[in-house]
Formats: structure tokens, sequence, C-alpha cells
């Protein structure tokens, strides 16, 4: 019996590897141009730290997290997300002790178990960033930038911005109590899990799949305070100075329960239904919440596997070249040229000595290499090699110390 994947988890292998490292390379590139530095969290982290920050009515904690028990009895789970385990080690680490504002990104996995789809494993790769300690609202609008800039350096140019604002703690209450009245009286009509959380969450129910649609247009509109407004209106202003397209959208709420005032989506259409790539926004009571500093904060989160799958195709050069040897006395002179031109820093493959002249040639074209260096008895004789362009099919006889120099010279 053959043991297979989990359901909801994949191999990602070459080509589509490539890509992802492709993207993860422009998101660094785009980050160091923004000032963040990295940022490495464990994968695995305290229960209670995801129920605290990410709320105890959100899909992730009700239904989707990894959680367990280990053998010395304590709760822990998957990180679902990551804005909490940057969140726990901005306090842990003392971050704001060394900066008053940190500007963080973070790559790596994330584990959900929600019903696979397209786009959407149960193991995910995530890139997010987070900006701590920046209340004003250009850290917003820079944050959006920089997400925007990232995507369009991949490639993706197709994308969408939505934006909103969820007010603060001055201005909510009075939302929320509106709110609940509306919900109760549409009680009857709403789903179990909307149903309980008119009392804890009422704004959840505005991001539900199964009524949100249908509710938001005749729910109460947030009414921001003047504070609320004025960051808001600032947003915009700064967006529009940096010439990047948004809409307002006052539909989005997001599904965690640390988000205040600005809240943001980049969507594309290419996705289908579920056509969100990133989102995030503000949460400036967050880090307070769990025991910190008052540090006001904004991030998002990016779905990498997403992101791919709208990046243009690109065709992935094969190596320089292929070093063939044609019989076991050439084994050792073959295997010393393909060190030499890596030293070189020629992209070299070969090693597949056990096979015939013609398999290793079979091999070396499936693999897109450009040309072929064969060594035999005879240019074993002249420390050789038959250097073959694989695409015309012309040879020369090239000494080992002047191949590398010959390749270089052959590549346009």
């Amino acid at each position: 019996m053959t043991i297979q994947s989990v359901r909801g988890f994949r191999d990602i292998l070459p080509p589509q590897s490539r890509r992802f490292a492709d993207f993860e390379k422009i998101a660094r590139e785009v980050f160091a141009l923004y000032g963040y530095g990295e940022i490495r969290v464990p994968a695995v982290e305290m229960r209670e730290l995801f129920v605290k920050s990410t709320g105890e009515t959100t899909d992730i904690v009700e239904k989707e997290m990894y959680s367990f028990e280990d053998a010395g009895g304590r709760k822990l789970a998957l990180r679902p997300e990551g804005t909490p385990g940057v969140a726990r080690a901005y306090i842990e680490q003392n971050l704001s002790a060394q900066s008053p504002r940190q500007k963080l990104f973070y790559m790596g996995n994330m584990y959900r178990a929600e019903r696979p789809q397209q786009g959407r494993y149960r193991e995910f790769e995530q890139i997010g960033a987070e900006c701590i300690g920046n209340p004003h609202p250009a850290a917003d609008a820079e944050i959006i930038a920089l997400l925007s800039d990232i995507l369009r350096r991949a490639g993706i140019n197709d994308f969408s911005v939505e934006i909103n604002s969820l007010g603060c703690a001055q201005c909510r209450p009075a939302h929320r109590e509106k709110l609940i009245a509306f919900l109760n009286s549409r009680k009857e009509t709403l789903c179990e899990n909307c149903k309980k959380r008119i009392e804890k969450n009422p704004l959840r129910a505005l991001d539900c799949k199964t009524d949100g649609p249908a509710l938001f247009k005749d729910a109460p509109v947030q009414e921001l305070c003047p504070d609320c407004g004025k960051h808001f209106d600032a947003v915009q202003l700064f967006l529009k100075e940096t010439g990047i397209p948004f809409a307002v959208n006052r539909a989005i709420v997001r599904g965690l329960d640390y988000y205040s005032r600005t809240v943001f989506e980049f969507r594309n259409a290419r996705l289908g239904a579920q056509d969100a790539i990133a989102g995030g926004g503000r949460y400036d009571a967050l880090i307070r919440s769990m025991g910190g500093p008052e540090a006001a904060a904004v991030g998002w989160g990016l779905g990498v596997d997403r992101a791919v799958s709208l990046m243009p195709e690109a065709a992935y050069p094969g190596p320089e070249v292929f070093v063939i040897s044609m019989e076991e006395a050439a084994h050792s002179a073959a295997f010393k040229l393909m060190a030499e031109l890596r030293k070189a820093g020629i992209s070299t493959d070969g090693g597949a000595f056990a096979q015939s002249m013609k398999a290793q040639l079979k091999a070396a074209d499936k693999c897109g290499a450009k040309f072929a260096a064969i060594i035999g008895g005879n240019e074993l004789a002249k420390q050789s090699a038959a250097v073959k362009n694989l695409k015309t099919g012309e040879q020369a006889e090239i000494p080992f110390q002047d191949i590398a120099r010959h390749l270089a010279k052959e590549t346009p």
C-alpha cells in the first residue's frame, strides 16, 4: 500500500516551485526598498494566542484551526495566520524598547482545516507585512502601496484595491447596537453561526459567506467619528498621491476581531468567486489587549499560492551544459569538469555515467541544456571534450581549460 499526501496538502514541484521562489525574491526586494526587516516566528504557538487575538467567534478559531494537546498537556495550535505570532514576538522580545516603530515582514506556511478548493489548501504559504508603532494614516497608505508594488513587480497588474473604515472604540459601540437590532429583526432567516454571533460579534455576520451578501444591502452603515473620518480621508488622499486606483467598499469588514479603522482587500477577477489575493488593515488595540504596550499597527497577509497562479508564464532555462562520459576511464575527468564549470559560474548538469552515451544525450536534451560536453577515450588523451551545440548540432573539440571561455563566448 502506497502512502499518499493528506487531503488539502500537496507537493510543489519544479518548475512551479521556481515560480514560488521568484515571487518570494521579488517580495524580499520590495520589502528592502520600504525598510522592512524579516521576522521568523514559530509554526506552533499556544492555542490561546489565536483565540485572544483572532477572536472566539471567527471561522478560523471555531472551525478551521489545527489545535492539539502535547505530551505536557499544553494546548497548542498550528498557526492559521501570521499577525498574532508577530504581535506576541513584539511583546515577548520587547521590541518597542529597541525602536518605537517596527517594520517587519514574514514568509511561511499557515494551516487551516478549511474545505480545499481552487487556490486554497489546508497548508498554504503566506507573506505578510506588519508596521507597528505608527498611528498615522500615512502608514496605512504606505503598506497598501508596498503590497501593490510587490504584485506589479511580479507581473500581476489586473488587480483592484478596495478599502473601508470600521471605525474605532469611540464610534463602533453605537453602530454595534444598531447592527444587533437589525440582525435580531432578521434572526429567523440567519444561519446558525450568525445567530450565535449577534451578541458576541455582530459585525462578523456581514462577513458570513451565507448571509453576508443579503444582509449588507439593508444593514446600517458605520458612521465614523470625526477622528476616524479624518483618518480615512487622509488614507484616501495619500493613495491618490501614489497613483494607486482604489474604491471604497463598505461591505469590507474582514473576518478577524482585531481590525479597526482602515481595512482593505486586493482582488483579481481571474480567481473566480473567491477572488481575494490579499487583505489587511489597522489593528491599533491588539498589542495592548495581549498585555503589551500601547502600539498602533497596520498590516496585511497575502496568499502566495493565489499570487503565483496569476503571474505570467515563464520559460525557465535549463543548464548551460550537460557533461557526458562515454566510458569508465573518462568518468573522473568528466566529474572534475563539472566541478570546474560550476566554480566558473556556469550552470552544469551531468553525472549520469551509468547510462549509454545515447541515453545521456537524451537526458541533456530533456533537461533543456544548451550544450553537451562529451568525453571519451580520445578526448581524455588530449585533455579535451567534444562540445556540441544541442540546438544547431555544431560540434568542436575544446581543451578542458578553455571550455568555460568557449561557453561564455557562445552564449548570447
